[in-house]
């Protein structure tokens, strides 16, 4: 009865939507792009740039825009092809709730990504034909979310085209180099990201269910696909550490504990995260899981960046403590 009254009362929208590029839109726009969030991608975008050369602080921070503000635009845009499951699991989002249309949040997103690829591009041209296709993954995420063995995978491996352009806009044109470390590093992000979203389906089972998402606990149940994370995060674990432990070898600083300690303390939060997955019965209950596997992921790549850049590390723990306060803004707590 509760699936059915909420699909009925999002199918019954407003007609007036919000003016584009009115006030109500923009908060409505910020809210579909999920702020908190936007720290995964920034992220992923400082680890990349922490491979390369370029000492311009202004060059690192355009580019961290372009990092930081590609989640937003690409889960608005990805938010526009699953509103039949969103409308259950999310009724509280503008676009669900029917306060702006999918035409709106397709523009705005698409020049959002736009943008973002411009960015990167200027720094490098081979970050155009990067950036399209991870446009493209973008655009077609949905119909591999239907499949058990395609979401987690096929949403990392565009994370890890943002990891890579990132690291080329830093590079010196064409002549980069792809050491073992920077593999690792990508390994991390990948495995990172996609148990970030396989412990993300824990919260949506009987949504996906109901919708025709046959995602991997949808098919298999939550104690497979919970033994499926604890791989994933152990993958993440392991070439993250190697990556740290490597790159502060030869490098002893006095700032050399600061990566060391976002890693233990990434670790032990990842390994909570998976614990608590495991004890997971229903849906609401796994966004306390989630949440660590977020928090774990930012600290993880702040320990491969600060190990990358030492002069980066008091940043990097004003860029957590960011993350902290806009987390507690979200609008749904039980919604990471």
């Amino acid at each position: 009865m509760h699936v059915e009254g909420t699909v009925c009362m999002s199918s019954n929208v407003l007609n007036n939507k919000l003016p584009l590029l009115s006030i109500g839109f923009v908060k409505a726009y910020l809210v579909t792009m999920r702020p908190y969030l936007m720290f995964v991608s920034g992220i992923t975008g400082v680890a990349g740039m922490s491979f390369g050369t370029m000492v311009h602080a202004s060059s690192y921070l355009l580019l961290f825009s372009a990092s930081f503000l590609s989640y937003g635009f690409g889960q608005a845009l990805t938010d526009c092809f699953q509103v039949d499951t969103d409308s259950i699991s999310s009724p509280y989002r503008p676009l669900t709730k029917g306060l702006v249309s999918k035409n709106q949040i397709l523009i705005i997103s698409l020049t959002g990504l736009t943008y973002c690829i411009l960015v990167f591009s200027i720094f490098n041209p081979l970050n155009l034909i990067l950036g399209i296709i991870s446009g493209i993954g973008l655009a077609t995420y949905t119909p591999f979310k239907r499949r058990w063995w395609g979401g987690p995978f096929y949403n990392a491996w565009i994370v890890g085209v943002l990891f890579s352009m990132a690291f080329v806009s830093t590079s010196n044109g064409y002549s980069f180099h792809i050491s073992t470390i920077f593999i690792l590093s990508l390994s991390a992000v990948f495995f990172g990201y996609a148990n970030f979203v396989l412990s993300g389906y824990f919260k949506d089972i009987s949504v996906d269910r109901a919708t025709g998402y046959n995602t991997l606990p949808v098919v298999f149940g939550r104690k497979i696909s919970a033994i499926v994370s604890d791989i994933f995060a152990l993958l993440t674990i392991i070439s993250s550490s190697v990556v740290v432990f490597i790159t502060l070898q030869p490098n002893r600083t006095g700032t050399s504990f600061i990566p060391i300690i976002f890693l233990f303390i990434g670790i032990v939060i990842l390994l909570i995260a998976q614990i608590r997955l495991h004890f997971v019965n229903t849906d609401d209950e796994a966004y306390r899981s989630i949440s660590f596997v977020v928090h774990a992921y930012i600290l993880i790549l702040s320990a491969i960046a600060s190990a990358n850049k030492p002069g980066w590390s008091l940043i990097l723990i004003a860029y957590y403590l960011c993350y902290l306060f806009i987390l507690k803004l979200r609008p749904s707590k039980n919604q990471i």
